[in-house]
């Protein structure tokens, strides 16, 4: 799978510590930055990395920021992006199974040091089921399209 990366100053530790785990299990990494902890803007890096999913340039995409909201929310504006914030292996399982979604937030900041690796397996390693739940991803598709009635 190629998996884009990202973050800004305040991800950037966690960042690094996940590109090797990727490449460890065999992934293609694109890493869009940053590549210091020296202060930057996170909305460049996160549209960045899910333009690259949105495009089918990536298959998924990490992004990684102070507090994971940012990032989601940049990129989560991209058409195509369902972009998740999970602060758990469960959260980021639930995400990729209902709602298929293909980018993922984590807080730099705020996660355990060993809590990372099993959020990520589990992001891609779990299939969208499709069924009820492909019905309400193409509503958000709908929304993204501006078609809310």
């Amino acid at each position: 799978m190629k998996i884009a990366v990202g973050s800004d100053h305040a991800g950037y530790t966690l960042k690094e510590r996940v590109r090797p785990l990727l490449e460890g299990s065999g992934h293609e990494v694109v890493d869009v930055g940053t590549d210091s902890e020296e202060s930057t803007d996170y909305p460049r890096y996160a549209a960045e990395a899910a333009q690259l999913v949105a495009d089918g340039e990536a298959d998924r995409a990490v992004l990684v920021c102070g507090s994971g909201v940012g990032v989601s929310i940049v990129a989560n504006k991209i058409d195509g992006v369902r972009a998740v914030n999970a602060h758990d292996a469960d959260e980021a399982e639930m995400s990729r199974r209902h709602n298929d979604a293909n980018v993922l937030a984590l807080a730099g900041r705020r996660l355990e040091e060993g809590d990372a690796p099993e959020i990520i397996a589990r992001f891609l390693d779990t299939e969208f089921e499709g069924g009820r739940h492909e019905r309400r991803v193409n509503q958000i598709t709908a929304v993204e399209r501006g078609k809310t009635r």
